[in-house]
């Protein structure tokens, strides 16, 4: 079993020049038509920064209009402890976001970090979007869609250094696997048993954490409750339009884990079709 199971700290893109991406809307049916309120959306991001660095420290950096959908670092970049990494995108708006220098001489100086690209020829890989990580474990399970290919998979099992990844087909519309399941510090999974094309993949994931599995109705993934993240032992976040969703029953099982629900208003940031999971990069 590996020691840590939540990350030590945070790192976020503010919504500067935020907008709807068309490229990205061409396969995330999550995303809203239209357009987006930024100021809104700014506020909402500040709010949900302050919330968080109440749990944990917190890095923000600034977006801008060249990277509309930069508000959502954690499938560009991710850390393990001594790395960053830097994820290989689908679209061209967002492999944009992969070549800022800012994010990388922020590790480097701060925290001593190496630098790990994996954006190889014919590499597909959007880090924590497909990939979810069970830390304690060490093991990953990754959702295969247009965000992920098989070479992608074996880049991030090497890059993340997991024991294992458990690769698996999601339906048709399903883009990321932290849309429709998460892992809670190892202990306990979020899970949306028809988002996945085989049925018997969710059971086997569920047998690992025994008793405590949240399996999410329709009403609570279209909310984005399966974009929950703990970002301490104790603390499961969402959005508050997921909590909102969240049952009685399911909101109890979280208690009796030993989770406590905090939630963050970032409404306008969900019309880009994320939630607050895809919000959160973690430091390890």
């Amino acid at each position: 079993m590996r020691c840590h199971s939540t990350a030590g700290g945070a790192f976020l893109v503010s919504p500067n020049g935020f907008s709807l991406a068309a490229e990205s809307a061409s396969d995330n049916v999550y995303m809203a038509k239209g357009t987006v309120d930024t100021a809104l959306a700014l506020r909402q991001h500040h709010n949900l920064a302050q919330a968080v660095g109440r749990s944990l420290p917190v890095q923000v950096f600034p977006g801008s209009a060249a990277t509309p959908d930069a508000v959502f670092p954690n499938n560009v970049f991710a850390t393990v402890p001594g790395k960053l990494i830097i994820g290989a995108m689908r679209h061209a708006v967002r492999q944009r976001e992969s070549l800022r220098s800012d994010v990388p001489a922020w590790f480097a100086d701060q925290h001593g970090y190496s630098v790990e690209r994996i954006d190889r020829h014919g590499v597909v890989a959007e880090l924590t979007g497909p990939l979810i990580i069970d830390h304690a474990r060490g093991i990953g399970y990754c959702g295969v869609s247009e965000r992920v290919n098989e070479l992608g998979v074996r880049a991030m099992q090497q890059a993340f250094d997991l024991r294992a990844v458990f690769a698996f087909n999601l339906v048709a519309g399903e883009y990321h696997s932290n849309v429709v399941m998460s892992v809670l510090a190892g202990r306990a999974l979020v899970i949306h048993a028809p988002s996945f094309a085989d049925a018997a993949v969710p059971k086997s994931i569920a047998a690992l954490y025994g008793l405590n599995v949240m399996w999410l109705s329709d009403v609570e993934k279209s909310a984005f409750v399966g974009n929950c993240i703990a970002l301490r032992d104790d603390e499961v976040w969402m959005s508050a339009r997921a909590a909102a969703a969240l049952s009685v029953e399911h909101r109890e099982l979280l208690t009796r884990i030993g989770f406590a629900v905090r939630s963050v208003d970032i409404s306008e940031i969900e019309k880009a079709g994320g939630s607050l999971r895809c919000c959160i990069g973690e430091i390890w």
